[in-house]
């Protein structure tokens, strides 16, 4: 089993920022002993009926680090999301820093080139991003160490980040509440993303876990903070000592019931770019509608 290198005596400063469009949770994780810090999860705002993309979310962000005088060194791709479009692109053109993403991006861009029909010129080698993470790699945000688990099962592609005392979980976990992600996903697997999930609670008890979504079940206020020993006692999915049969049944059934995420088709187009918009044989702008698909 990979050792993680684990410091909860770091304590990030963490803001949260909640798009109502998509109910995604995008953070600024500042390293308390300087002025740098990483983007998690960047939303880039699309009218779909319009074919309209604006960057009201991204430039929430970017005002943020600016009006704190932050340094960006990482803009960090928790996984290749289904339900919102990544501004990772435009935030890096106004602020710098690296876009990273867990290596098996190759998988994701393998399988979503071949359903998207997209020709040769849409390189599969996750060369869009400008590093690929490892199971347990380590990378530095000012003076603050980052690693990153790997955590598949909702898509090839997930990872969870962890910078001192908090976690970003993506789509792995939800608040205890919500239970977990869907994992009916070309390349998803509700066994695989049990496993994951145990990588996940076997992080220290006290550590912080931030949600990429919330839906305020029961129509309870939205959150996206809570820690490992609070999804271990109450996630109403995997606490509480349920074995992985029962969470394979339970997850294979339940997504058996879900639609498609609203802004799917997009949001693959453009993520597993990195960001980047696709474009016709006239550099215009273009996303493909592909039939029977999904």
């Amino acid at each position: 089993m990979t050792e993680y290198p684990v410091n909860m005596e770091i304590k990030p400063k963490v803001q949260a920022f909640f798009d109502e469009a998509t109910n995604t949770i995008s953070y600024i994780v500042k390293d308390p002993s300087s002025d740098s810090c990483a983007i998690v999860d960047s939303v880039m705002d699309i009218d779909y009926a319009a074919g309209r993309i604006t960057y009201d979310h991204a430039d929430e962000l970017i005002a943020q680090v600016e009006k704190q005088g932050l340094k960006l060194e990482w803009i960090i791709e928790t996984h290749v999301h289904a339900d919102h479009l990544s501004a990772a692109p435009y935030i890096q053109d106004k602020l710098g820093g690296k876009i990273g993403i867990g290596s098996n991006i190759l998988v994701v861009q393998d399988t979503f080139g071949k359903i998207f029909n997209e020709g040769t010129e849409f390189q599969r080698d996750g060369s869009q991003f400008d590093a690929l993470f490892e199971d347990g790699d380590t990378y530095m945000i000012g003076n603050m160490q980052a690693f990153a688990i790997y955590t598949p099962g909702h898509t090839p592609a997930c990872m969870t980040h962890v910078m001192g005392d908090a976690a970003f979980v993506g789509d792995t976990l939800f608040m205890p509440d919500g239970g977990s992600a869907r994992a009916d996903f070309p390349g998803g697997d509700a066994g695989t993303l049990y496993d994951s999930i145990q990588k996940v609670l076997a992080l220290p008890d006290a550590m912080r876990l931030f949600m990429c979504h919330d839906y305020g079940p029961n129509g309870r206020d939205i959150a996206w903070e809570t820690t490992v020993a609070e999804e271990k006692e109450h996630n109403i999915h995997v606490g509480g000592g349920k074995t992985r049969e029962e969470f394979i049944k339970f997850r294979t059934e339940r997504d058996a019931t879900l639609a498609m995420p609203r802004l799917i088709i997009p949001s693959l187009q453009v993520n597993m770019r990195a960001g980047d918009v696709p474009s016709d044989d006239d550099g215009n702008p273009m996303l493909k509608v592909p039939v029977n698909k999904l």
